[in-house]
């Protein structure tokens, strides 16, 4: 679908999504109820609303602590050239490691901003081996979480 087909998102629609995004899990019938339509309509917006792009996939939030991946640290990474080779090159070995949950581009005094999870200090080690033997890091500094304040909840909506 063309973007300039994409119609603006309307109060109903906003409502789908932000009870999605609170619980991925709700029926169609239970989510018609909440925006006041029948269980047919709500579901085409929902269909319209994937197909559009809005909603990229649904999933679990999982207790990484139960799973052994209860610590999570923050790396600063700092490439020694910052060229489009250098930058593809990262990008393609850094997703492979699978305690690296996000990583980001940053705009800034370093290049690239990872989260990483783990089981411990012996695992946070690995991962730490894992991340320097990345292609062209000249730098990385590493900030461990103590204590999870607020996470990431999807987006924002009034």
């Amino acid at each position: 679908m063309s973007n300039n087909k994409i119609k603006p998102l309307d109060r109903i629609d906003k409502v789908i999504l932000s009870t999605l995004q609170e619980n991925g899990r709700i029926s169609n019938v239970d989510l018609a109820k909440k925006v006041n339509l029948s269980a047919s309509p709500c579901l085409d917006r929902v269909k319209r609303l994937e197909a559009e792009g809005y909603i990229e996939r649904y999933g679990a939030f999982l207790n990484a602590s139960k799973l052994n991946y209860g610590m999570t640290a923050f790396i600063q990474v700092t490439l020694d050239r910052t060229t489009t080779d250098v930058f593809k090159l990262f990008k393609n070995e850094v997703v492979k490691i699978k305690e690296v949950v996000e990583c980001n581009l940053i705009a800034g005094g370093y290049d690239y901003l990872l989260k990483i999870r783990f089981g411990g200090m012996e695992s946070y080690r690995l991962v730490l081996e894992k991340v320097s033997a990345l292609p062209s890091i000249s730098q990385t500094q590493t900030y461990m979480v103590t204590e999870h304040i607020k996470q990431d909840s999807g987006v924002p909506f009034d």
